[in-house]
């Protein structure tokens, strides 16, 4: 059975960080092209990150560059996604997400492109 369950979600002041956790059963991460999106309240889900298969080649949304880094450890069959500066506009249930199987050095942030969900984990950044 194919699953995705996310962790490291919680409570954070705006500021702060958190790093969430993507651990896959079922299928070995190394062969899939690997997301991390996000919905907010009444808004439509986001792609924030991913990270490719072949050289870990990796791409972020404008409004996450500089502050999310989003990393695979094979090994552990898990992705993380380390998140930094958190802004109350991060608040989001943030979903882990796989594409394949497949052997590619490009990943684009388009949901559709990804068949395969974890459950969620809720990030809310607040005073």
């Amino acid at each position: 059975q194919l699953q995705l369950v996310e962790s490291g979600g919680g409570l954070v002041q705006p500021g702060g960080s958190l790093r969430l956790s993507c651990a896959a059963s079922g299928f070995t991460l190394g062969t899939y092209v690997i997301g991390w999106f996000r919905q907010a309240p009444g808004k439509e889900r986001e792609g924030v990150s991913c990270i490719t298969n072949l050289g870990g080649i990796t791409n972020y949304a404008d409004s996450v560059k500089g502050r999310f880094t989003i990393s695979r450890d094979n090994a552990k069959n898990t992705v993380y996604l380390q998140m930094n500066s958190l802004k109350p506009e991060d608040t989001a249930v943030y979903y882990c997400a796989a594409d394949g199987p497949t052997l590619s050095r490009r990943c684009v942030l388009s949901s559709g492109d990804f068949g395969s969900w974890g459950q969620g984990t809720q990030v809310t950044v607040s005073s």
